[in-house]
């Protein structure tokens, strides 16, 4: 084999070397893109979207105490309900938050500590002042509203991107098995073909 043949050769492993570690190296970020995107959903989402169903649920309890003027509730229930309510916020400080949603989550926890105050007085007064602690009830449930809305947004954000990914990466297969195809035939032609027998005829 001549020299000229083993460079022909080099150059079309090459060739097929160098596409592969591109293309790999391009599927492979976009498969990190749907896998954060993913993570992201089910994280940052989905557990975010129980805290907030969970949050709900004890603040409609506050509020049928409140309506019924239960005594019994605010003295046993509404401290474990109030531990209970603290343990979910550290929880959803722990996702990623957007800056809007950081906000809203901000007026959240400033809310919860008025609701405190406001069952305080409740109590205080005998149970008879239950404007401000209604008012305090429902700022909450529509923090809760806007961060439930914020989370149905960003997951369909997130599909969004892993739905670009995947696209982005089936583009790229498809070129590749063109460009794999134009360069077999490329390397055919490159070793097949001999100068020197052109030369002769």
């Amino acid at each position: 084999m001549s020299i000229l043949n083993k460079i022909k050769w080099v150059l079309g492993i090459l060739m097929i070397f160098v596409l592969i570690i591109a293309t790999n190296l391009i599927d492979r970020n976009n498969f990190l893109r749907v896998r954060n995107s993913v993570t992201s959903i089910y994280e940052d989402r989905l557990v975010v979207k129980d805290i907030i169903y969970e949050i709900a649920r004890y603040i409609q309890e506050k509020e049928l105490a409140m309506v019924r003027k239960d005594s019994t509730f605010y003295k046993d229930r509404a401290m474990v309900i109030d531990d209970k309510i603290q343990n979910l916020i550290l929880r959803y400080q722990e996702t990623k938050l957007t800056k809007e949603e950081a906000k809203v989550f901000g007026e959240l926890k400033g809310n919860l500590v008025e609701l405190e105050a406001q069952e305080a007085k409740f109590v205080e007064s005998g149970k008879t002042q239950e404007e401000l602690l209604q008012s305090s009830i429902d700022d909450i449930n529509e923090n809760l509203y806007d961060l439930s809305q914020i989370q149905l947004s960003e997951g369909n954000r997130q599909m969004n991107i892993s739905k670009k990914a995947v696209d982005t990466v089936e583009l790229f297969t498809q070129l590749e098995i063109y460009v794999l195809i134009v360069l077999a035939i490329l390397i055919q032609i490159i070793v097949i073909y001999d100068p020197k027998k052109s030369e002769e005829r």
